[in-house]
């Protein structure tokens, strides 16, 4: 029986992510949407991020803040990613020792 639900589970879930692929590849999408859709990984991102940020350090909310601030201008420089982290971290770090 169990193995009848993992599998039945498993379908499931993977025909809301297969039909959208299947699909997609046939339509074709106005500019508008196409520019609207890419922005949708962007604000997923954020919105799953952000709210981290301001909980690094709960009772000092401005430290997760400002390091957040550091990878963005360091991400506009277009440095590798790990230059990005390893100054956010430093910030990060360095502030929680104020």
């Amino acid at each position: 029986m169990m193995w009848v639900l993992i599998v039945g589970m498993s379908i499931a879930t993977l025909l809301p992510r297969i039909i959208p692929v299947l699909i997609v590849d046939k339509l074709t999408m106005p500019p508008w949407l196409d520019k609207w859709l890419s922005a949708i990984p962007y604000a997923a991102l954020g919105a799953l991020i952000f709210p981290g940020v301001l909980t690094v350090y709960p009772d000092r909310p401005h430290i997760g803040f400002l390091g957040a601030i550091v990878a963005i201008v360091l991400s506009s420089l277009r440095l590798n990613i790990f230059l990005v982290l390893l100054g956010s971290i430093g910030v990060v770090f360095g502030l929680s020792f104020l």
